[in-house]
């Protein structure tokens, strides 16, 4: 199972192109497709980043449409499409609503994408937050912080190593159902959980194998992590293998002729290292990185940039 220990700070992308909100996607984006998420994706790879990431909508409301756009690239065929084009990054979902569908219909999905990808795959999940999507497929949105909780218990049967997984709930139940081929991770691909609500919070302590924040502030992440290492201990979960997450600020290495935004970290190697090593000084362990860039190119050379004169300062 892939796993981002203590120790030292990895860092990882969620991809531009696939999902472009208006609250991060940048202008070249609109006009951007496969080519440039390729170029982006063999940079992260050929760089040293830990992860792709790759958000889920399956159809987004007129009304969220001006904020969110209606662009949404599928997790599973846009990370497959990564996974050949690749060989060490690690394919992260962040986060598949899997309340919306069957957990052997997800399994089903990202196992075969495991396997396709020899073990690469890190299956983030989380509550989904449009009412309409839900209502589109009969899903039950009021109740989806429940479902979430059981589809999370019932995947990781469904992603274990038996060819005939079992599983009894509430709402979900399979037997004597077989599905290959298997992932190739074993006991299961980890799944990490998403969200920054307590709920989610709790959920990810007790249920995941890690924890994907949501844009909190670093001054909100402390008591998040130290609640749960307290829920994990409380539950004896604290011997396991468990990956802290946090979204950084933009990041924009060297000095920009362009204004990056107020909020964005830049300027020398060091300082932006010294900035990020105060995550590790939380407790976490990965990194969500998210480049300021005006085109597909400067990007992909901010990324290099990071990899030679960043990174090997985080250690």
């Amino acid at each position: 199972m892939l796993t981002y220990p203590s120790g030292r700070l990895s860092y990882g992308i969620q991809l531009p192109v696939q999902s472009q909100s208006t609250l991060y996607a940048e202008p070249w984006e609109a006009t951007a497709g496969p080519a440039e998420l390729l170029a982006v994706a063999r940079a992260a790879d050929r760089h040293g980043f830990a992860y792709l990431a790759c958000c889920d909508h399956v159809a987004i409301p007129r009304r969220l449409a001006g904020a969110m756009s209606t662009v949404w690239y599928d997790p599973v065929a846009t990370l497959s499409f990564l996974a050949a084009a690749t060989e060490r990054a690690a394919l992260l979902s962040h986060v598949a609503v899997v309340g919306l569908r069957h957990p052997l219909a997800t399994a089903k999905q990202y196992a075969t994408l495991d396997h396709l990808s020899g073990g690469r795959l890190i299956l983030g999940v989380g509550a989904g937050h449009v009412r309409e999507e839900f209502e589109a497929l009969g899903a039950d949105f009021a109740a989806r912080g429940a479902v979430l909780d059981e589809t999370v218990d019932a995947l990781k049967a469904a992603l274990g190593p038996d060819e005939f997984p079992v599983w009894q709930g509430a709402r979900f139940s399979f037997s004597g159902l077989g599905q290959r081929p298997r992932p190739a991770q074993r006991p299961r691909p980890p799944l990490w959980v998403g969200g920054s609500s307590p709920a989610a919070v709790r959920r990810a302590a007790l249920r995941g194998d890690g924890w994907l924040p949501q844009g909190d502030p670093r001054e909100a992440l402390a008591a998040k992590i130290e609640r749960i290492r307290r829920l994990r201990g409380e539950a004896r979960l604290d011997g396991q293998p468990f990956t802290v997450g946090a979204l950084a600020e933009p990041l924009y290495v060297g000095r920009a002729n362009w204004d990056v935004g107020r909020r964005t970290l830049t300027g020398a190697p060091g300082a932006i290292a010294e900035s990020l090593r105060a995550y590790q000084a939380l407790g976490v362990t990965q990194v969500q990185l998210r480049f300021r860039a005006r085109s597909a190119d400067e990007l992909t050379d901010q990324m290099e940039l990071y990899a030679q004169q960043v990174a090997p300062l985080l250690d």
